[in-house]
């Protein structure tokens, strides 16, 4: 079902003189920033003292403006957050920063992705309207929401919108709109997470705060709240430019710490994690989809609270409650995916795995599919395919109208694609909205193929044979020397690793010595390699397929350390592996391409 993938060594890039690079940070890591852009400690490694300055945000004075007014005179303020991780944090954020400010009357609210859909909506406005906010705070939504904004003007509330998602063609009615991807706004990243935003107004707020004398000292430290902005960031998948590398390293720094909020130290715990060890990959993989499961199978008002609590005992009990709707979630996904893959005939397998540029996207629907779960489905097919896909669900059971939820390859901006489609079809569909790789739309179940067709014709008129290669961007080989745990803990702590600043990966052949199966479909290998005296550990994830490795694999992998087995032990976690058939790794591996 995989299609197969190339392997591209990264060109070399000069890293600068090594008396420019403090003594810890070994060649091989050198070399690996370089491959990246970062060709100085600088740049590699981000400090919070560098962080772009907020002022070149649009709107960015009128927000302080309305949240200061808003706590000195006491007025009521409520922050609608949304149900996925980046605005579980966002609204978390919102809720303990501005409270530190001295906000007395701050309340937060979600929306139920059954009962509600996306966003501010008029329903959801409605459902809001006893609790009476003066000011009504969107994070990490609202620049889509043009009927929800209304309904709650037209009832005297103030609206302050935080996002990041692409504008559409004209912004709603709201009393401030702080987004760095507005047209016209000078913000030097345009990448920030939902999170990210609203980090930024309350860095702001401060400095008003201060200039105003309205602050003890210098105010409140806000480097408390650098835990909530990690995960979220890390857990939407923007870009980890220098700007949100600063962002995530610091909360890493405080989670490794202990000095998390209680509610992510639970969490860290009940998904198996080392506190003192935790990457951006464990946020990722672990943390991340424990919180998002409550917005995705349940609601999402669970995993805020999670994030609110300070009673430990508390938090821990409600991160096992996460935990548990996870468990629920992986078995909801499991199944989708399982029908899908079904759904798509043999011939159309075949010629996905073996880059057919015929077919150059995929829509998925089942009727009983759940529509929390949806982007998750389009997530693994597209990792699977290397395909834009779009996978539907029914907004309720039985529900005509469909909510779909698209993933893409580098190459492929989905939410653009899905504004050319619109321009194309008008009213096939209802909204839509998202970033490049991933995408949300809602359409009447009668339009279906449609937009299917539309859709896939987009996508082979855009997408060229090239981009439809899957492809896996190598490091190149490592020496001989470089196979220990001193390198192996400096790629992992050189970090934090994410989109546009890929995890280090290498590749070269090896000689199996010993393999077995382990967890039902896992391979468990022992490879050796020339120049290495002892047998290197690997583990290669879902690759039993009933067939026993060859004598010799060219593998692509990540050195990483095995924390399990302690001491100096380290471990390859191969991400492809393919028969050598006898040639040097130099004749396989394309010398071209680019670093990411």
């Amino acid at each position: 079902m995989t299609p197969r993938r190339s392997i591209r060594r990264r060109p070399p890039v000069e890293a600068g003189q090594a008396a420019d690079w403090p003594a810890d940070i070994p060649p091989l890591l050198r070399r690996i920033y370089a491959a990246r852009g970062a060709t100085d400690v600088e740049a590699a490694r981000p400090r919070l003292a560098g962080l772009l300055p907020p002022h070149g945000l649009l709107d960015l004075d009128r927000a302080v403006g309305l949240l200061s007014t808003a706590i000195r005179e006491r007025r009521r303020i409520l922050v609608v957050g949304d149900f996925d991780c980046d605005g579980a944090t966002a609204c978390a954020l919102a809720v303990r920063g501005l409270r530190m400010f001295g906000a007395h009357d701050v309340l937060h609210a979600v929306p139920n992705r059954i009962v509600h859909g996306y966003g501010l909506s008029p329903a959801l406005v409605d459902e809001l309207s006893p609790l009476r906010p003066d000011l009504l705070v969107t994070v990490d939504h609202g620049i889509a929401c043009h009927a929800g904004i209304e309904a709650a003007k037209a009832l005297g509330w103030q609206v302050l919108v935080t996002d990041h998602h692409l504008p559409g063609e004209r912004l709603p009615a709201a009393d401030a709109i702080v987004n760095p991807n507005r047209e016209g706004d000078d913000f030097g990243s345009k990448v920030l997470a939902g999170v990210g935003v609203m980090f930024y107004v309350l860095l702001a707020l401060r400095a008003s705060l201060r200039d105003e004398g309205r602050l003890e000292g210098k105010g409140p430290d806000l480097a408390q709240l650098l835990d909530l902005v990690a995960v979220g960031t890390v857990a939407d998948l923007v870009p980890l430019d220098a700007n949100n590398r600063a962002l995530v390293a610091a909360g890493l720094r405080r989670l490794r710490a202990g000095q998390g909020c209680a509610g992510l130290k639970a969490l860290v715990e009940v998904s198996g994690r080392r506190a003192e060890l935790l990457s951006a990959a464990d946020i990722g993989f672990a943390v991340g989809p424990r919180l998002n499961a409550a917005g995705r199978l349940e609601d999402m008002a669970l995993g805020i609270e999670c994030l609110l609590c300070d009673d430990p005992a508390r938090a821990q009990e409600l991160a096992r409650q996460l935990d548990a709707i996870n468990r629920e979630r992986r078995n909801v996904q499991q199944a989708m995916l399982d029908e899908a893959e079904r759904a798509l005939t043999a011939q159309s397998l075949d010629a996905l795995v073996q880059g057919d540029a015929g077919m150059a996207a995929v829509c998925a629907f089942e009727p009983g599919w759940h529509p929390g779960v949806v982007g998750l489905v389009a997530s693994k097919l597209k990792e699977r395919l290397h395909r834009p896909v779009v996978a539907f669900a029914p907004s309720e059971p039985g529900s005509a109208s469909l909510r779909g939820s698209a993933r893409s390859i580098p190459g492929f901006h989905v939410r653009d694609a899905l504004a050319a489609i619109d321009a194309r079809h008008p009213g096939l569909i209802e909204r839509f909205g998202g970033h490049a790789m991933a995408a949300g739309l809602t359409l009447d179940v009668s339009r279906l193929d449609t937009f299917q067709a539309a859709f896939q014709a987009h996508a082979a008129d855009t997408l060229d044979a090239a981009t439809l290669q899957a492809t896996l961007d190598s490091d190149g080989a490592l020496a001989a020397h470089e196979f220990d745990r001193v390198h192996a803990e400096a790629l992992r702590d050189g970090g934090p690793w994410g989109q546009g600043f890929p995890e280090p990966l290498f590749d070269g052949e090896f000689e199996v010595v010993d393999w077995r199966v382990v967890g039902e479909r896992h391979l468990k290998l022992g490879l050796r390699c020339e120049g290495v005296r002892t047998q290197l550990p690997a583990i290669h994830f879902g690759a039993w397929h009933g067939e026993p490795p060859p004598s010799r694999l060219h593998v692509a992998y990540r050195l990483a350390p095995d924390d399990y087995r302690g001491g100096d032990a380290i471990q390859l976690v191969v991400e492809d592996a393919v028969p050598a058939v006898g040639r040097r790794a130099a004749d396989r591996v394309e010398a071209t391409g680019s670093g990411s």
